[in-house]
């Protein structure tokens, strides 16, 4: 029986197969941290994304809302510099 994954490591892999979509627009995502107590999520976005208008929508209606569907734990995600 293979144990149980946490929190940090679902959290990273749904970061993972989230990348390739920012990366076909020139942007990259980063994991910085995980509170398991609250469910924040901490990312830095990189590349494109950084300068982008529209990543704080990216950020929210997408990397934000697939996390939640995925980890339920997940309370938020926010990005840090």
């Amino acid at each position: 029986m293979e144990p149980e994954k946490t929190l940090n490591e679902r959290v990273s892999e749904v970061i993972e197969a989230i990348r390739p979509f920012l990366q076909q627009d020139g942007g990259d995502i980063e994991l910085v941290e995980v509170d398991a107590g609250t469910g924040k999520v901490s990312v830095r976005l990189q590349g494109a994304c950084r300068a982008c208008p529209m990543s704080q929508m990216t950020l929210k209606m997408g990397v934000e809302r697939h996390l939640k569907q995925q980890v339920p734990e997940v309370s938020e995600v926010v990005a840090v510099s």
